[in-house]
């Protein structure tokens, strides 16, 4: 920056950011931010981070937050009334120690390296009969939607095996994922909730269900493991063990078809990577973390501070929020050499995305598996494709990803 140019205020970036332009192509927006330095006090009221390193203790700070009831107490009046995040505020993900530390020992064992490399057959069943079931839809010559067909199928059909929701229930879980993670957004308009607290019901009401079928016969899944191993203990009430199953399909259905639309969009975008990614299976790995750094699902997570403390020089009160621009920490150019440029070859890459500390993503090697085995399939099954119009955004930014991506088979 020159010395006759101004910064723009990180309150204007923000505004800017969350409009439904700003969404499409945050990342200008982030170095704005980034101008002010890697951690931005805003007057002492708000700190915006968007330093790699910053980030990254901030994920793994216990005196920083998640946004729990008591948390959302003093945010969010009138949350209480809303069941979306009545719901949300009794998983893992929303809540902090004791309860964060008892919903993590009792659901972590279940997604362990052993677990996971178990599942890789399944995995490589769905992925071929979701890249047959793209290829049947595009030799019928017109444009089909990859979000919905290939992404959401495959990413929804893995979880869903994996909890035990027969194949037929699937497609009706896709338009209420959608609108769970909007209630994630930062709230201008309790209406905004109105959508989620629907699908949150309906959801509850299914997986009620769920677990009392398999309470009265099990099945070889994780729902009849997991009530199992409820009744026996009795770590988790019959409420609690729903809302985390309803967490498990969310954020294991939204997250990785985002990332899967985006891994496929970049290997069309970057034609010379997607051919290694097409013909050479030591690719994945890498195009997987490097989509993960440089188009990342997860852009923005919030925490607020236990108490007075300082952080990175900066003074912080309790109860102050911090808002963690992981996308720009994942373009930190102090962290990676050339930041903007997509580069799937990247040594030591280390992307913020799947969040960290206590707080790291349980299914993060289950999306990595499902990444790295069904994008190269479809990719060498169908050598042919191609965009079918320019890539647009979902109206997100906390959860930003495409709403539908069209592709041709060439």
């Amino acid at each position: 920056m020159s010395p006759t140019e101004t910064l723009a205020d990180p309150v204007d970036v923000m505004g800017r950011l969350l409009s439904f332009e700003g969404k499409q192509n945050p990342y200008p927006l982030y170095e704005q931010m980034r101008a002010h330095g890697p951690v931005v006090d805003v007057g002492g009221a708000h700190l915006f981070v968007t330093g790699h390193a910053e980030c990254a203790r901030a994920l793994r700070e216990p005196d920083l937050l998640s946004t729990d009831a008591a948390v959302q107490d003093g945010k969010l009046p009138g949350w209480r009334e809303h069941a979306s995040w009545v719901w949300l505020t009794r998983n893992m993900l929303f809540s902090n120690d004791p309860d964060h530390e008892r919903y993590r020992r009792f659901f972590a064992s279940a997604f362990s390296a052993r677990s996971v490399e178990t599942w890789r057959p399944m995995v490589e069943r769905r992925a071929a009969d979701t890249v047959e079931h793209v290829a049947r839809l595009a030799a019928e010559g017109g444009p089909v939607d990859l979000v919905a067909e290939f992404s959401f199928r495959m990413a929804v059909g893995v979880i869903g095996e994996l909890l035990g929701i027969p194949d037929e229930d699937h497609a009706a879980f896709r338009s209420g994922v959608g609108d769970i993670t909007m209630t994630l957004e930062p709230i201008r308009d309790m209406g905004q909730l109105t959508a989620g607290d629907a699908a949150m019901e309906r959801f509850a009401v299914y997986f009620h269900d769920l677990v009392a079928r398999r309470r009265a016969q099990p099945a070889n899944d994780l729902t009849s493991a997991f009530v199992k191993a409820r009744d026996a203990a009795g770590e988790l009430s019959e409420t609690e063990l729903v809302a985390n199953l309803m967490l498990l399909l969310v954020a294991a259905t939204e997250a990785p078809q985002d990332l899967l639309s985006n891994m496929v969009r970049l290997a069309l975008e970057h034609p010379g990577e997607g051919e290694r990614l097409r013909t050479d299976e030591k690719a994945a790995a890498g195009f997987v973390d490097e989509t993960l750094r440089f188009e990342p699902a997860a852009q923005i997570l919030n925490r607020v501070a236990a108490r007075d403390l300082e952080f990175f020089g900066v003074k912080v009160a309790k109860g102050v929020p911090l808002t963690l621009l992981i996308a720009a920490g994942n373009r930190d150019p102090r962290r990676f050499g050339d930041p903007g440029v997509f580069d799937p070859a990247r040594a030591d890459n280390s992307p913020l995305t799947f969040s960290g500390g206590a707080h790291f993503c349980l299914g993060a090697a289950l999306a990595r598996m499902s990444a790295e085995t069904v994008v190269p399939l479809l990719l060498r099954r169908l050598p042919g494709l191609r965009l079918a119009g320019p890539a647009t955004f979902r109206d997100q930014i906390v959860q930003r990803g495409h709403g539908r991506l069209l592709v041709t088979a060439g």
